[in-house]
């Protein structure tokens, strides 16, 4: 290929947006050359790596834009410690189906039994399967929608959250919020129903979330609306970090 091929190569390889194909197509031409490709094998190798590169930036990006913590992932959760029903169900919601059907996840367990750890590694499982995720704390998702009520841009931030196939709530119940925090938590999971998925982690079974929503009417109306359409993960298990504490303390005696 002369000098003016390339020219022409490299720029209708820009006027695409193949860049990847425009860094590496030489390179693959002349393994192409050395192994004896077809010209269709070629052709196909060019375009795998372009697309696996789009993918790996289009995940880069969605990791970014989730707020997820990238350190909680599902190869560093020890998948031993949940009960053989978790684990079951771990297996089939990571084939992100439930998104399709608008289902939420509730995760409830004591402090310490890994419900965020685990919500966040299968949010990291869902982006890599191209889908929208977004994580909050609940403490602060709350003071996002006080803003925006403040702000008279509500309809704009429930805007921007529906836009997220999965909405990932961490630690309902976990500090106690005020009735006009709970109002606002509750107007965005009715405007929710049914129209995009919830995955929320509490340290509070369904039994004390009167002490979340502060009325009676509407935790109930708030319960109906999560578990209507819903899987729900109990982790019945001992505290990670207790457990962790313990084994440190007999190595140092050791």
């Amino acid at each position: 290929m002369d000098k003016r091929q390339q020219s022409l190569l490299g720029g209708y390889l820009n006027e695409l947006c193949l860049t990847t194909a425009g860094k590496r197509y030489a390179d693959i031409a002349q393994k192409a050359q050395k192994d004896s490709w077809g010209f269709e094998t070629y052709l196909l190798e060019v375009l795998r790596e372009e697309s696996e590169a789009r993918k790996n930036r289009r995940v880069a990006r969605l990791l970014r834009q989730s707020g997820l913590p990238l350190e909680k992932k599902l190869e560093t959760f020890d998948l031993k410690r949940l009960p053989n029903k978790v684990r079951q169900q771990l297996n089939v919601l990571l084939e992100g189906r439930f998104l399709d059907h608008k289902e939420n996840i509730l995760i409830f367990g004591n402090p310490g039994s890994g419900k965020t750890h685990l919500v966040c590694a299968i949010g990291q499982e869902l982006i890599r399967q191209d889908k929208r995720v977004y994580f909050s704390t609940c403490a602060l998702l709350l003071q996002e929608l006080l803003a925006a009520k403040r702000d008279l841009k509500l309809p704009r931030l429930f805007k921007k959250l529906n836009s997220f196939q999965a909405l990932i709530i961490d630690d309902i119940g976990y500090v106690q919020q005020n009735k006009e925090e709970m109002e606002v938590l509750f107007t965005l999971l009715a405007q929710r129903y049914e129209r995009g998925s919830v995955m929320i982690t509490s340290n509070l079974p369904f039994s004390k979330w009167e002490q979340i929503f502060k009325d009676p009417m509407m935790t109930a109306a708030a319960i109906d609306r999560i578990v209507h359409h819903s899987v729900i993960l109990e982790l019945n298990i001992a505290s990670y970090r207790m457990n962790a504490a313990k084994d440190r303390k007999v190595r140092e005696r050791g």
